[in-house]
């Protein structure tokens, strides 16, 4: 199903609609009324052939096309398909006045359908998520230096014109100047009558101030000096590189010099965040770096931004994007240098409408423009070490924190002798090292990645459990809002006094915490500390929560609680104890990558502690002590660890030693999307001939989401396999029944 904006349009069976070869068609240009072939961002299955317009086209312009009634968004593909003759084709309504797309875009859209077996307009819509192209470029007023001085000099005057100094004499808008010099719109219009300044139009869209390169960084350690260098000898043509260093090594100071160095080259370079919370501290330190913050792509920026952003992407107008993972599918003029920060996090993989992983295919496009790909991680991904072990990707190693800072000291506390009292989370130990922590003014983060008040409401009386109507979900009790959510599809109720059921009064019992239940716990524990507590669902914009962020990082609370949020590379200079309440809870359940997980997010979670002149120390309850991924934790023994889980992925043939395909198949009717299933399984003959093992269908671990049922198959084959042309002729003569739909979800991340 693919989202749009404000609209839905369901694709039946996407695996189906893959009709664009890898090998894109060479760059030809068309002569006034000679047929093309246009792929346009709806929902069909095939090119449509129109004729060139007055103007004539060329392969890649993008264009303004009649279907139907409507004129939709496209891009010239190629010569025409010859399906319908000349005669009977409607004109190409016009170009857009916007740069083609480059033959690495289009090589890059092509061969990411062909992998993720996603329709390619689809891929298209996503590199076109700008709203206003088809309107084309609107003007704004701006201003410029004069040759006339102001009449009388004001310490205001003086500002805007060192305003105009700082950016080099460019054209800037009253808006712009107001905020650079800190005045008012009056002193602008003033000093524009007085022919300080010119006033004129210009194209709405301007570019970003120039990033400057030879502004100085920041003293780098022997470390990061070698990492850089390393980095250095790679600029200019494709590489990946693993830049592995533990919590707090500075690994953004060194990929910063490696955009500066791209910078230097006159490239353009992109850097993808996990989080939206974490790009505004990110921005500042770019801006202290390079004197300007870049380009920002993601769902916080306004629709005029990222129109601009677009444009100036294609023109070579900014120098740095720093984004979410759509950032990939920007129409970059010159991309030099990728940096995947945090390249191990799950939000990388897209798990509605196309099905990505922004990691990889961060390499494949780095791959098509002779560009640099930096994976930056503490705890990197098992298919981004075992890459790095082979020698696929070379590996860069930051060994020790940056300057006085040391990696804090990890300890177990056993809950099954140190056992928290009835009704509490937090045990006696833990309790007395953050009492420490309080008396000697320093911070504690107690982590529980689980949101809400409590996971579970229960009837003490008949046993019912409160489940979402839509989902095969239970609600979650949030205490904060008084509601009852559903973390699956959203859908809230309110919190029942009385049983559903039996209708019992006061029998609704919480079971189980969550960080809001957490937080009530602490503050009757803590009565005169200040307590924050950071989870996804407690802010409204991007902006609170980064407000939030900035004052516990000044001292603005005593004990922070907070979910997995907390661990993506936040500073927090004062905290100097973590406590993971429940180390065990991400090591249950059947995922592949469960112990992985696990790994990755309490040894970051523990980062977050003595990054500043005063030592750290984690501490883990849990119930098994002796689990090899808690003593792998405990002992710092990352690359045994390593070792240990690649060497039972690849004697059970798992990724990254295997290939693994989840399909889903989703309808309103549990019958209708169970025949589909079985039909698949029925006939299996494409997967047998590649060697292929088909498992399935069985309900999904959350069977119904949004009032749809959900059945899964899991493909598992080797390697090498010719996965996706096995899943294409699999899946081709299917017919779906209804409404029930069909996802194919090459190297699924999770199994839900």
């Amino acid at each position: 199903m693919r989202k749009g904006f404000g609209r839905v349009i369901p694709y039946r069976n996407p695996a189906r609609k893959v009709f664009c070869p890898v090998e894109i068609p060479p760059v030809q240009s068309f002569a006034p009324g000679q047929p093309l072939s246009v792929l346009t961002t709806q929902p069909l299955d095939r090119l449509l052939d129109y004729r060139a317009p007055e103007s004539g086209a060329q392969t890649g312009d993008f264009v303004e096309v009649p279907l139907g009634p409507r004129k939709v968004l496209g891009c010239v593909w190629g010569a025409a398909t010859g399906e319908l003759p000349v005669a009977r084709l409607r004109p190409v309504e016009r170009v857009l006045d916007v740069p083609p797309m480059r033959d690495e875009l289009r090589a890059f859209l092509a061969r990411a359908a062909d992998y993720t077996l996603t329709p390619l307009s689809l891929m298209l819509f996503l590199a076109t998520r700008a709203p206003g192209l088809i309107g084309g470029q609107a003007t704004v007023r701006v201003y410029r230096l004069g040759e006339a001085p102001p009449a009388r000099m004001t310490d205001a005057r003086r500002s805007v014109l060192d305003t105009f100094d700082a950016y080099g004499g460019a054209a800037l808008t009253v808006g712009e100047i107001t905020r650079a010099a800190g005045v008012s719109g009056s002193v602008v219009h003033t000093m524009a009558a007085q022919g300080a300044l010119i006033e004129g139009e210009a194209p709405k869209d301007q570019p970003y101030p120039r990033l400057d390169p030879a502004r100085m960084g920041k003293a780098l350690s022997d470390d990061q000096a070698a990492a850089v260098q390393a980095l250095h000898t790679g600029a200019g043509a494709f590489g990946v590189t693993l830049l592995k260093g533990v919590t707090g090594s500075g690994k953004t100071e060194v990929y910063l010099e490696a955009v500066a160095d791209c910078l230097r080259q006159g490239r353009q370079a992109l850097v993808l965040l996990p989080e939206i919370g974490l790009t505004e501290g990110f921005l500042e330190r770019v801006e202290a770096r390079f004197g300007h913050r870049p380009g920002e792509w993601h769902s916080g920026v306004t629709m005029t931004e990222r129109r601009r952003l677009w444009r100036m992407a294609a023109q070579g107008g900014v120098g740095l994007v720093v984004g979410a993972r759509s950032a990939l599918f920007l129409p970059y003029r010159d991309l030099g240098l990728i940096v995947v920060d945090e390249e191990h996090d799950s939000s990388y993989k897209q798990e509605d409408g196309v099905l990505y992983n922004a990691r990889d295919m961060a390499v494949l496009r780095a791959s098509l423009c002779d560009a640099q790909v930096v994976l930056a991680s503490a705890t990197p991904s098992l298919e981004t070490w075992v890459n790095a072990e082979t020698g696929k990707y070379r590996r860069l190693d930051l060994h020790a924190r940056f300057g006085v800072a040391e990696l804090p000291e990890m300890r177990a506390i056993d809950l099954r002798s140190d056992k928290a009292p009835s009704g509490r989370w937090v045990s006696e130990g833990l309790q007395a090292a953050v009492t420490a922590r309080l008396q000697a003014g320093e911070q504690s983060l107690l982590f529980l990645n689980r949101r809400g008040y409590a996971p579970v409401t229960t009837c003490r009386a008949c046993g019912f459990q409160v489940q979402c109507e839509q989902c095969d979900a239970r609600m979650v009790e949030h205490r904060f809002l008084n509601r009852l959510m559903c973390h699956q599809c959203g859908a809230t109720a309110p919190i029942p006094t009385a049983c559903p059921q039996c209708k019992t009064e006061g029998s609704m019992h919480p079971i189980g915490p969550g960080v809001e239940r957490l937080e009530e716990e602490t503050r009757a524990l803590w009565p005169e500390a200040r307590v924050a507590v950071l989870s996804s669902d407690l802010f409204g914009s991007a902006r609170a929560l980064k407000e939030q962020i900035a004052a516990i990082a000044r001292g603005a609370a005593d004990i922070v609680i907070g979910t997995q949020l907390v661990a993506k590379g936040h500073n927090f200079p004062l905290l100097t104890l973590v406590g993971v309440v429940d180390a065990d809870l991400g090591l249950h359940g059947s995922d592949l990558r469960a112990a992985e997980r696990t790994f990755q997010l309490i040894r970051q979670v523990a980062g977050r502690a003595g990054r500043a002149d005063k030592p750290g120390l984690a501490l883990l309850q849990t119930h098994q002590p002796d689990h090899p991924v808690i003593q792998a934790i405990l002992n710092g023994d990352d690359e045994g660890f390593w070792r240990a889980e690649a060497a039972e992925r690849q004697m059970l043939g798992m990724p990254p030693y295997g290939r693994l395909a989840g399909i889903i198949v989703t309808s309103t009717s549990l019958e209708q999307a169970f025949e589909a299933g079985n039909a698949l399984a029925a006939h299996p003959d494409p997967m047998l001939r590649i060697g292929a093992q088909v498992f399935g269908p069985a309900p999904a671990p959350i069977a119904r989401v949004r009032g749809r049922h959900r059945v899964r198959l899991l493909v598992k084959a080797a390697k090498g396999a010719p996965l996706q042309a096995a899943i294409r002729a699999w899946v081709h003569p299917l017919k779906l029944p209804g409404d029930t739909r069909l996802a194919v979800d090459i190297d699924p991340q999770s199994f839900w």
